[in-house]
């Protein structure tokens, strides 16, 4: 089975009237950064906060045409939930989406908002998809599947045509991949127009079922996934998709929690985008050197916005913390009025900005007139964490990183 060029042109039709064509910008700080032209494909600014309603809407307009479906039932970490649900409420059918109970409260309350009935089981994408098969089976649904489907890669292919409409001369394309749907539908759609321009899926380490797949030419599930990309955290990719990526893309690599957690915050400051850690893989690759960039055309595709308020502080941290933007410490004080003090005017003159100070008096180590302090402060990145502890150490503190 393939994805013909034609299938793709069908979706975009059916798409038009109910998507937003996503806006494709150059970044010139990501550009400066790396030595490439950076290019940002916004699917963090769709409908429903992701590029999942792409598939799911061309499934059902299909479905709809043919007089296949009454009601539908899926499986979801989040956004293909949101598509399905927007979907079926565009189409006036029933919606039952299974997602895992890890699935942000944000998602799920979107999913609910589009009509749709949530039930929330097991821990990762593969428990929910085994559940809503049994529902599917129960009640007579049609099972939409997420990525494992030609329907579903033609919707999300229809990416590609839009950056080949408004890039037509871009070298390289990242895609992040989870199950393989939006990777099998775009390098689809761009190898059959453009064979030139180069299709490099991205995942993360803690979730590499497809990046093993593709390096050992053989379908490869993963016992277990431990990952912040919780729309890409998939065991087992499709058999489909996997063909469609073995036939079409040119590479797959994997990008660390530190390195998606480092591009959401860069992200943040210097886009003004929020996107979730699914879909800043794109931009970890790029920014640390998993691919060369040099003097080329890159798109990155920001596969999806939908990030939970309340975990945004935590992906913050992490993103503090692998720029070397957070310098964590203990020294050891003289338990007397006056020493934090002196420490903290220390800190001050190094321009370090204390974020955190928490005391140890009872270590077994210390003499009875002695504290342990952790200290977590802000600095602006490794030089100047090691200035601050230089300046720590003139002083005649010991500093131990923590």
């Amino acid at each position: 089975m393939d994805l013909d060029l034609k299938q793709i042109e069908t979706a975009a039709k059916r798409l038009a009237p109910i998507i937003h064509k996503t806006q494709i910008e150059l970044s010139t700080t990501f550009s400066s950064m790396t030595g490439g032209e950076i290019y940002l494909k916004y699917e963090n600014q769709q409908k429903t906060g992701s590029f999942k309603i792409r598939g799911a809407s061309n499934k059902i307009a299909a479905l709809v045409e043919r007089g296949e479906v009454t009601s539908v039932v899926a499986s979801s970490a989040g956004n293909h939930a949101q598509g399905v649900a927007y979907a079926a409420k565009v189409n006036n059918i029933p919606a039952t989406i299974v997602m895992p109970k890890s699935t942000p409260i944000a998602k799920v309350s979107a999913t609910e908002d589009y009509g749709a009935n949530v039930v929330l089981f097991g821990d990762c994408y593969d428990d929910a998809y085994n559940k809503a098969r049994e529902i599917q089976e129960k009640e007579g649904a049609t099972f939409l599947h997420p990525f494992d489907d030609p329907e579903v890669a033609a919707g999300q292919g229809t990416i590609g045509i839009e950056i080949l409409e408004d890039l037509p001369t871009v070298d390289v394309v990242l895609v992040p991949a989870g199950g393989g749907g939006l990777l099998a539908g775009v390098s689809a759609c761009i190898k059959q127009i453009n064979p030139r321009v180069k299709i490099i899926g991205v995942q993360a380490e803690g979730a590499p079922a497809i990046y093993k797949s593709f390096h050992e030419k053989k379908l490869v599930s993963t016992d277990s996934v431990t990952t912040i990309a919780d729309g890409i955290a998939v065991k087992t990719p499709g058999s489909f998709t996997m063909d469609m990526i073995n036939k079409y893309a040119d590479d797959v690599v994997t990008v660390s929690e530190a390195e998606i957690s480092s591009a959401i915050l860069l992200l943040l400051e210097r886009t003004k985008q929020v996107v979730e850690p699914s879909g800043a893989t794109t931009l970890a690759a790029v920014l640390n050197n998993k691919i060369d960039v040099k003097g080329k055309k890159i798109a990155c595709v920001l596969s999806g916005g939908n990030i939970d308020v309340s975990f945004i502080q935590r992906i913050i941290e992490l993103g503090l913390a692998s720029r070397e933007r957070k310098l964590k410490f203990r020294t050891t004080l003289l338990d007397i009025p006056g020493s934090l003090e002196h420490l903290s005017r220390v800190l001050s003159d190094s321009n370090a900005n204390i974020i955190m100070v928490q005391y140890d008096r009872w270590s077994a180590d210390l003499d009875p007139n002695e504290a342990i302090i952790h200290i977590a402060c802000e600095v602006s990145g490794h030089e100047h964490g090691e200035r601050t502890i230089k300046a720590l150490e003139k002083h005649g503190y010991t500093v131990v990183k923590e």
